[in-house]
């Protein structure tokens, strides 16, 4: 095997041409997303728009979560003002509606079923992008200066380029998704993040080069950030373990040998960051639309639960909850991996196949998920409560390294599996992301 020397691991990447492929098939879709979002709409003042956020979105209202999610290019007014976010709602509907309706759950187990689903995904992103850019549009023209010509043409032409650009968005997600690396969406959520991150590094050395933080309250944000990055990684890699045992094809003396010891790797956070991202895209969306509406006492109630608020924290905590939770069902079924482990004649030990087995699994992931609900709520919310009680003029929040972190995990991980198929080392020890009590690249796992 390899050397797990940096040199090796690049080396192993280019030496396998599959995982090559999509490593540059991913690269240049985002490459041409962060084009696109320097191209501005016509009839628009960059500058009026971008001094607008600047003097009101700092503070990070609802305006100013979007716009992170976005990469700025709400801000700029570019053509990808809108970005993932109403593909990732549509998604979020859907998904609910998978819940709810016997009908749309049955779509979702048939391929067939799942070729509607996704064009009705595609269909709810068309409507939601074209309601969230009229409002926009009405927005943009409450801005002084910000319109050369304000009217219905104007409108029109915000609405027609604002909706092209989302579901041009929407494609680049789906391509990377299906033959690159990585989940599109999370990705492009994920570089948008990251184009904002050295802005805010220089922007906080100012900050302190002027007083307006004082060096000690910048250096516990550091040191909050890496405690952070240090539990997330933490909380992701952890999982518990349920031992099973499946008897071997081959018979020895008469009897049917006994296989080596397996378990069911269960992990403490299965839904990974999308409740946050769920959660996120629930408050910004309808808080945007009201406050893009023009109307004075919807611009108001859009402020109760801007972020800071009361109402802001307490919606947030239930949100994520209540995401990890239905997120997990989502893409956790006991009752299928009861029926698989029956068809292998595997079973627990002290519990019976079928029905029981599915019952045991789902308590244990009900009782591992509330901590892992609970540690999501406390890292996405936290920060954002200590950067308000210290007074620093920029918000930290734990959101963004939750995101970030959290897609680099599950991006590196895709490429480990990728290199230890061809038997070379990855990029952790020994080639190998270990979980609490389990081995992720396989070892004895189910």
């Amino acid at each position: 095997m390899a050397q797990s020397t940096p040199g090796a691991v690049v080396s192993n990447i280019y030496k396998t041409p599959e995982l090559w492929e999509k490593i540059v098939f991913t690269f240049l879709c985002l490459v041409v997303y962060r084009v696109g979002s320097h191209v501005t709409v016509p009839g628009v003042d960059v500058r009026a728009m971008a001094d607008f956020f600047q003097t009101q979105g700092q503070g990070g209202g609802l305006l100013g979560l979007y716009d992170l999610f976005v990469g700025g290019n709400l801000s700029r007014s570019t053509v990808f003002a809108l970005g993932i976010m109403p593909y990732i709602s549509a998604s979020i509907f859907v998904q609910i509606a998978g819940a709810v309706l016997p009908q749309v759950e049955k779509l979702q187990k048939d391929e067939e079923g799942r070729k509607k689903i996704t064009q009705w995904t595609r269909y709810g992103t068309v409507v939601l992008a074209a309601v969230q850019a009229w409002g926009f549009a009405i927005f943009t023209e409450s801005i002084q200066g910000a319109v050369v010509s304000p009217g219905f043409g104007f409108k029109l032409e915000m609405v027609t380029f604002l909706v092209t650009g989302a579901m041009f968005v929407m494609w680049l997600g789906e391509q990377i998704t299906e033959r690159g690396l990585g989940n599109g969406a999370s990705l492009m959520i994920f570089f948008s993040i990251v184009e904002g991150f050295w802005p805010a590094i220089f922007q906080s050395f100012r900050f302190v080069s002027t007083q307006a933080v004082q060096p000690l309250a910048l250096v516990f944000l550091a040191g909050l950030m890496l405690a952070v990055v240090a539990g997330v990684v933490a909380i992701t890699l952890a999982a518990r373990r349920i031992a099973i045992q499946i008897p071997q094809r081959t018979m020895t003396r008469g009897r049917m040998r006994e296989s080596a010891k397996n378990f069911i790797p269960l992990r403490i956070n299965s839904s990974g960051v999308m409740p946050i991202v769920f959660a996120q895209s629930l408050i910004v969306v309808p808080g945007a639309i009201a406050q893009f509406s023009g109307n004075e006492r919807a611009r108001e109630f859009s402020e109760l639960f801007a972020p800071g608020t009361g109402l802001y924290f307490l919606l947030s905590a239930a949100l994520i909850l209540f995401f990890t939770y239905f997120y997990t069902s989502i893409i956790f079924n006991p009752v299928d991996i009861a029926e698989n482990l029956k068809k292998q004649g595997g079973f627990i030990p002290g519990v019976k196949p079928g029905a029981k087995t599915a019952e045991y699994i789902d308590q244990v992931v009900s009782r591992i998920t509330l901590p892992g609900a609970m540690f999501l709520t406390v890292i996405a919310l936290l920060p954002v409560w200590l950067a308000d009680m210290i007074n620093v003029p920029f918000r930290f929040g734990g959101t963004s390294l939750l995101i970030v972190v959290g897609v680099a995990l599950d991006t590196m991980a895709q490429m480990q599996q990728h290199l230890l198929l061809r038997k070379y080392d990855g990029f952790m020890k020994k080639g190998r992301v270990r979980f609490r009590g389990r081995n992720a690249a396989g070892g004895g796992g189910f």
